[in-house]
């Protein structure tokens, strides 16, 4: 059987002071507002916002644009990530050369070819964004975003994949072959962390 209500003038909200809620015409707002204002005091307002709009500037009125200088912008100093992943770099690159590197260093041009074509066959789609990057920054670029072989932001690639190589994650040889060229244009820091800095 269902359960009954109870009726009767002894309820909860009778029994305790809280106040019940209504929601008819004696209802009211008992809300302090912040000022009174009445409707004269509104149309007064609007009056004068309108006089300011529709008085017409007059030449004493308009200044002189003000004359901004001009500094020749400075090149902008590294930036301290940069910085921590150039000296990682430096020290990994002094350190002796291990049976990987001596690999890596007999590894030519169109390995690297073969290699970004089987990566780039692994793929649904084309990589558009991409089509003005030369090979060797398509291949660290991918190696930056492999997230298999650990984090990227902070490290320098050459440090990262003897991280990832000592701990057995087996990354591409044809990465290091890439990081151990005497390019110029290899940066040690990924992409990613330039973008994240």
């Amino acid at each position: 059987m269902p359960p009954t209500r109870r009726r009767g003038g002894n309820t909860a909200a009778t029994s305790s002071n809280q106040a019940t809620l209504s929601f008819g015409s004696k209802s009211r707002v008992t809300k302090p507002s912040a000022a009174p204002s009445t409707r004269s005091q509104k149309a007064k307002d609007l009056d004068s916002i309108d006089a300011a709009l529709s008085k017409e500037p007059s030449v004493d009125d308009v200044s002189e644009p003000e004359q901004v200088l001009v500094t020749p912008t400075e090149p902008s100093q590294p930036h301290v990530a940069e910085l921590v992943v150039r000296k990682q770099a430096r020290e990994e690159i002094q350190q002796p050369l291990s049976s990987e590197d001596e690999r890596a260093g007999k590894i030519t041009e169109r390995q690297l070819q073969q290699y970004w074509k089987k990566e780039e066959a692994k793929r649904r789609g084309p990589r558009v964004h991409q089509e003005d990057l030369t090979l060797r920054e398509k291949i660290l670029r991918h190696f930056d975003l492999s997230s298999q072989y650990g984090p990227c932001i902070g490290i320098a690639r050459l440090k990262r994949w003897r991280r990832a190589h000592m701990l057995g994650l087996n990354p591409p040889i044809e990465v290091l072959a890439v990081l151990l060229k005497q390019d110029d244009d290899v940066k040690q820091r990924a992409y990613i962390d330039e973008l994240m800095s």
